[in-house]
């Protein structure tokens, strides 16, 4: 548990260095690129501060929370569309005023989410495998949440919390063929509601032929493919990429793994995919070893979500997915998603700095007793 623990640790920190050289090489061109930087390494102190607070309190406590950071995430994101209260860009009402900041809830939704879920199939472990328990009585609480999140509207996030919600619901012991039902009809409603959404269509259109959308819905895909290679095995060095210089739009956001692949070059990319996998993998090592139900998954749940959000971006960047607006954990700009997963990874450490002694296990084994049975509410 001592290994996976630092070996999190080391990665985390890492990708946050990497996150914030590359930030300050794609932001040098902008003109508010040092107030930006300087933004940027502030939400980073404090992500870490609300690190060592999560790891230091014992993540049992989230029990008695669970309902009221629901609640309190439902309100934020309600607040989005609130006069004076929400903040608008690009047609998107995705953010709430905090003075100088600006923060996204959906973020918040994001741990709200799994905080609660971890909450229920604790809860209801015994009866998870029933339709009623293992996924009505979930799917009643989660969408309200994925709905206020759809309509903001943020489609990459809906479908990245959907995902993490249905593999949580399926390592809690809901049936495959009882996630079915509610997964098909997910599914079927957002087809539905992306035929009718115009924008969505032209970018699903453009990551089909590109060739045909190069000047509109393919330009970011396109640059970022030349980024990537052009680099090479090395890069071209830091801060010497050419994409930063209006080739490719929001580099220093949802395609800042282009820029790394340009100046760094493949070598420094292939790091970065490790890093992301030795993370999924400590992750899952630590929610193993967790003391109880609620600590296995509340890290199973932390785990897929950065997991998740990190392959989502990068298939992206790489042109595997259409493109969804999601950023990359700990290295795009945005001070909300690195707050999140900072705390995220709080969790992860209060969940191995609990759990039960290796020798205890092994001992209860010894005797003939199941060591996982043994976990306690």
């Amino acid at each position: 548990m001592r290994v996976a623990v630092t070996t999190l640790a080391f990665c985390v920190a890492a990708l946050l260095a990497l996150g914030l050289v590359m930030l300050y090489s794609s932001m040098m061109t902008m003109p508010t690129g040092g107030r930006d930087l300087m933004m940027q390494a502030t939400w980073c102190a404090i992500g870490l501060v609300f690190c060592a607070v999560a790891t230091a309190l014992d993540y049992g406590l989230l029990k008695k929370l669970a309902w009221p950071v629901y609640i309190l995430a439902l309100a934020a994101l309600a607040s989005v569309f609130a006069p004076r209260v929400g903040h608008a860009s690009h047609g998107a009402h995705r953010w709430i005023g905090l003075g100088p900041m600006t923060f996204q809830p959906s973020e918040l939704g994001k741990l709200a989410l799994i905080i609660l879920l971890a909450w229920l199939g604790d809860r209801y472990q015994r009866h998870v495998q029933t339709f009623q328990r293992g996924i009505l009585l979930p799917g009643i609480f989660a969408a309200p949440l994925l709905w206020l999140v759809f309509i903001e509207p943020d489609r990459g996030t809906t479908v990245l919390l959907g995902a993490v919600a249905g593999a949580v619901l399926l390592v809690a012991g809901v049936r495959w063929r009882h996630l079915l039902i509610p997964a098909v009809a997910g599914v079927a409603g957002f087809t539905v509601a992306i035929l009718r959404d115009p924008l969505r269509m032209n970018r699903i259109f453009a990551w089909l032929h590109p060739q045909q959308h190069l000047d509109g819905a393919a330009l970011q895909a396109q640059q970022a493919m030349i980024g990537l290679g052009s680099g090479g095995w090395l890069g071209v060095g830091l801060g010497n990429g050419m994409r930063k210089f209006g080739y490719l739009p929001e580099i220093h956001t949802d395609f800042i793994f282009a820029n790394i692949g340009e100046e760094l070059g493949l070598l420094a990319t292939l790091l970065v995919i490790a890093a992301f996998t030795i993370i999924a993998v400590c992750g899952i090592c630590i929610a193993l070893n967790a003391r109880e139900t609620f600590g296995f998954l509340l890290a199973s749940g932390i785990t897929l979500l950065i997991s998740l959000q990190a392959a989502i971006n990068i298939g992206v960047v790489t042109s595997a997915l259409p493109n969804k607006g999601i950023s990359l954990p700990f290295i795009s700009y945005g001070g909300s998603n690195l707050l999140a997963m900072l705390t995220g990874i709080g969790l992860l450490f209060s969940v191995a700095r609990h759990a039960p002694v290796r020798e205890k296990i092994s001992a209860a084994a010894e005797a003939g007793d199941n060591p996982f049975a043994a976990r306690s509410r």
